[in-house]
């Protein structure tokens, strides 16, 4: 790359649920953008996160991991990232250096046979392995896919991101910066709040509430008077047990839902946050086609 070149354009990241793609997104980022959990499929919607190095502006796609979906809402998170490869300039792969290829890695690959676009492997939490593991492991995906470039990294601790982000700025094409260099992402902050709260839930709820939760932002209206950002949001389940769930007894559950999102919700807007949570029900939404729509999927 050239010091009169600047390079810019898309990069999809792409694999299997809970293989780090978000944490890999926010490591890139430097700032917390995604929602993570040790649960799979936490993320739902294609994110866009825009990252800015010498001589060039890379925007990240984050993708729905690619699995068997099954009910609508699963189905139509596959198709989200299916859709992300479409029309970017780099695709990444991401799969975790502690697991062997699996079913779903080899219809990845299938999937990436036919992207004309640079494909690089990128295999995570390599801190966790032995060298000679992680040697097997780079040749048996090898054989799977004709790899651009195959790079290490451990996406919790940073080791190895900044080579990955000066591989995939190569590889972009000459061309201006499609944002200005101080947004970090497209998404509109109602969205993110969103997102922050629906991590909560997953977080402290663990188990007991499955993946059949939405957040919606009903109300975000800045008090100038008193500097503070009034936000109101709906938890949105799909049976009266698990409203009382995320309730709790007394109300605690949703009190410790709300605490830790205001917290992270204040970081994000660098403000005062008055945060109001309900729940509501809505029964079988992930399999309603027209709720699906209504919050965003």
């Amino acid at each position: 790359m050239t010091e009169q070149q600047f390079h810019s354009g898309f990069a999809a990241i792409v694999g299997r649920p809970n293989v780090g793609k978000s944490t890999l997104l926010n490591a890139i980022l430097g700032e917390k953008l995604v929602i993570t959990s040790d649960k799979p499929q936490t993320t739902r919607n294609r994110i866009q996160g825009i990252h800015n190095v010498p001589g060039g502006q890379i925007v990240f796609i984050d993708t729905p991991g690619v699995h068997r979906a099954g009910s609508r809402l699963n189905r139509s998170l596959v198709d989200a990232a299916m859709e992300a490869i479409q029309g970017v300039d780099v695709v990444l792969f991401l799969v975790e250096a502690t697991t062997k290829p699996t079913a779903e890695s080899e219809t990845m690959a299938e999937i990436l046979s036919g992207v004309k676009v640079p494909v690089i492997l990128v295999i995570n939490k390599v801190d966790l392995v032995e060298k000679g593991s992680l040697f097997a492991l780079m040749e048996s995906y090898s054989r799977m896919h004709d790899f651009r470039e195959i790079v290490p990294v451990s996406a919790s601790s940073g080791d190895g991101v900044e080579r990955l982000t000066e591989l995939v700025c190569r590889l972009l094409p000459v061309g201006p910066a499609y944002f200005p260099d101080d947004i970090l992402t497209d998404l509109p902050e109602r969205f993110v709040v969103a997102e922050m709260i629906r991590e909560k839930v997953f977080h402290l709820t663990r188990d007991e509430i499955p993946y059949s939760v939405a957040v919606q932002v009903e109300s975000f209206k800045e008090r100038p008077e008193s500097g503070v950002i009034a936000i109101g949001a709906a938890i949105i389940v799909e049976r009266e047990s698990q409203k009382g769930i995320i309730i709790g007894r007394r109300g605690e559950m949703l009190r410790r839902i709300g605490t830790a999102a205001r917290h992270e919700i204040e970081r994000f807007l660098a403000g005062r946050v008055y945060l109001e949570l309900f729940v509501k029900v809505s029964r079988d939404w992930s399999d309603n086609p027209q709720k699906l729509k209504e919050f965003g999927y």
